[in-house]
């Protein structure tokens, strides 16, 4: 794409995701993650019912009266996006490629983090990491996010989602907020899933289109992988063939979500199109 229809495509994500945003995900974001702990505020007189642990003792000596300390949460979070480049995500067959989709929602996840003054960051992976772009604030940061998870150069490899959250884990050390969007078109170190969601709170995303899980009949069709080069001649018009690769499919999904549900971590399997804000509402109204 040329540089101005990057900034109008830009442009026309944030207008759709901060309505959205602004309308309803926000407030339960705020409300789903009350940050990492409390901090000192302010000191003022005993009342009653207060917390006896919450007595400022050296004060309430030197005044001869109880004092009680003021306690704020610590807002601020960080919250990291982990984006799947594989080749297999520059792919669409309803109006939206996979990586527009993928755009759009981290949009939405980036504009509710930064209303609560959050830091967001980005990682773009396929066979190894390509791309960090450090948590921080603000909105013109989260455009910037959108921009390079649209203007990425895919890459012809296969997926190593393992190898993504090994790298985040070694350089992001407190605790935060993940979301990984990926087809999973590729295996993984399920162990790595049990690891990262003990230190962090994950949420895994497949991102597919409806033709990852169901291959129409047009006769004798040559298949291409788009990650591995692979081509491979195969017979559509039979159905025991469609149903075959359609079960596959849904196997290949359910043990996502068993992997996901043994490690403590949340799962979503979201086609392009389907109204993401609904089910972020429903994740963060859960947490």
């Amino acid at each position: 794409m040329e540089i101005k229809d990057i900034v109008k495509k830009v442009k026309q994500i944030e207008i759709r995701t901060r309505k959205k945003t602004e309308a309803s995900l926000m407030g339960q974001y705020h409300s789903a993650f009350k940050g990492q702990g409390m901090t000192f505020s302010e000191v003022r007189p005993y009342q009653f019912g207060d917390e006896i642990r919450r007595i400022d003792w050296n004060k309430t000596a030197r005044f001869r009266e109880p004092f009680v300390k003021v306690m704020e949460e610590e807002r601020e979070l960080t919250m990291m996006i982990l984006v799947d480049i594989s080749a297999s995500m520059d792919y669409g067959t309803k109006g939206q490629l996979k990586r527009e989709y993928v755009a759009e929602i981290a949009a939405s996840l980036g504009f509710s983090a930064a209303g609560n003054n959050d830091k967001v960051g980005l990682i773009l992976f396929a066979d190894k990491v390509y791309k960090v772009i450090p948590p921080q604030k603000g909105r013109k940061h989260i455009l910037s996010i959108i921009s390079n998870i649209l203007t990425a150069d895919y890459v012809p490899a296969v997926s190593k989602v393992d190898k993504a959250m090994e790298y985040m884990m070694g350089i992001f050390k407190r605790k935060s907020l993940v979301f990984l969007f990926s087809d999973f078109e590729d295996t993984y170190d399920s162990k790595m899933l049990r690891v990262a969601s003990k230190k962090h709170q994950l949420l895994g995303m497949r991102i597919y289109d409806e033709k990852d899980n169901e291959i129409p009949d047009v006769g004798y069709a040559l298949l291409y992988d788009a990650e591995t080069g692979k081509e491979v001649w195969a017979n559509t018009s039979s159905a025991r063939w469609r149903y075959t690769f359609a079960e596959a499919q849904k196997q290949k999904v359910r043990a996502l979500e068993e992997d996901f549900a043994n490690s403590s971590a949340s799962f979503m399997n979201m086609s392009t199109g389907a109204d993401y804000s609904k089910m972020l509402y429903n994740y963060f109204q859960k947490k």
